[in-house]
């Protein structure tokens, strides 16, 4: 996504929307980092990405975040909470109240 992303008819580089989840996401409590090595090699190969951000003509936002999780806190809890604090963010950053938020679990970290 290298094209400017119009909303409410402002102009935002999509880069813009890419740290706000990732910021909302990472502040999260049980979420230990967005984008785990794995997904960062296949992000390379072009095969995936960390947040994914898709904007409607309608301007409703869809956005998928992988993030990896703590071990310790249900699983299931801290997907919503994800799913709530990124599509805060979005909506209190943009002003647009459609959005959609998918988290996808893609591993988690023990504590030695």
């Amino acid at each position: 996504m290298s094209e400017e992303i119009r909303l409410n008819g402002i102009g935002v580089a999509p880069g813009v929307l890419d740290t706000m989840v990732t910021l909302a996401a990472e502040a999260v409590e049980g979420v230990d980092g967005i984008c785990g090595a794995k997904l960062q090699r296949m992000v390379s190969k072009g095969q995936g990405k960390a947040v994914a951000i898709d904007v409607a003509e309608d301007g409703s936002i869809t956005v998928a975040v992988h993030v990896n999780v703590s071990y310790g806190r249900p699983v299931r809890e801290i997907g919503r909470d994800v799913q709530a604090a990124v599509a805060d963010a979005l909506t209190s950053q943009t002003g647009e109240r459609s959005v959609r938020v998918d988290v996808f679990v893609d591993g988690v970290s023990f504590e030695a």
